[in-house]
């Protein structure tokens, strides 16, 4: 009887050990996770919603952190993980401006590095050739953390946000990072306006990152 308690004793006490020194593998590993979490931290930034057309630097360039719109806490999320939307999309547009909308909708003949990449009807484009479309669906089930989501706000004003693995206790609907107006935030909005886009971007499902 001794020894097999000393036995069991040694054996999770081992166990214990080598759960201790190596890594569980859990959220905060996969691309998406990471994504989520980087889409997260920008909520703790003080941004004034602002537009403008800024000449920014070429790649990696961005307008100053103290401002920025929809667009740009997705473009910064990216880059928190080392993808530069900006010379993506960029490069993209050089190869197939015609698939893009800036002469339709802005009147535009060439790419523009400064402004491409911060406009969502650009950003919809450009997931939908290198990134997953998936259905623009009622069922929140169906948008799973890391999603790229695009909206058509009253007035014809294009919107786009990120979805996370915050669960609303009201709705049960994922909860989303976006700037709207009053800086990065995290809302229970998915279902607020006419959904116009739903995307699935990252390293295993495009062909654009490098």
């Amino acid at each position: 009887m001794w020894l097999c308690k000393k036995f069991w004793r040694c054996f999770l006490v081992g166990w214990w050990f080598l759960l201790a020194c190596y890594p569980v593998v859990g959220w905060g590993n996969t691309f998406n996770e990471r994504l989520v979490s980087a889409a997260l931290e920008r909520t703790e930034h003080t941004v004034i919603y602002n537009g403008k057309y800024v000449a920014i630097d070429y790649p990696n360039g961005d307008v100053p952190a103290y401002m920025g719109v929809c667009t740009d806490v997705v473009i910064r999320t990216y880059r928190a993980l080392n993808i530069d939307l900006q010379r993506l999309v960029h490069e993209d547009m050089r190869t197939a401006f015609e698939r893009y909308p800036s002469k339709r909708i802005w009147g535009l003949n060439r790419p523009d590095k400064n402004i491409d990449h911060r406009r969502v009807p650009n950003l919809q484009a450009f997931f939908t050739r290198h990134g997953i479309t998936l259905p623009k669906s009622t069922d929140p089930k169906s948008y799973l953390p890391g999603d790229i989501v695009t909206w058509m706000l009253p007035h014809n004003a294009p919107h786009v946000g990120i979805v996370t693995n915050k669960i609303s206790s009201k709705t049960g609907h994922p909860l989303i990072v976006h700037n709207i107006g009053f800086g990065p935030k995290l809302n229970d909005m998915l279902f607020d306006y006419t959904i116009t886009g739903h995307y699935r971007y990252g390293p295993k499902n495009n062909t654009a990152v490098q």
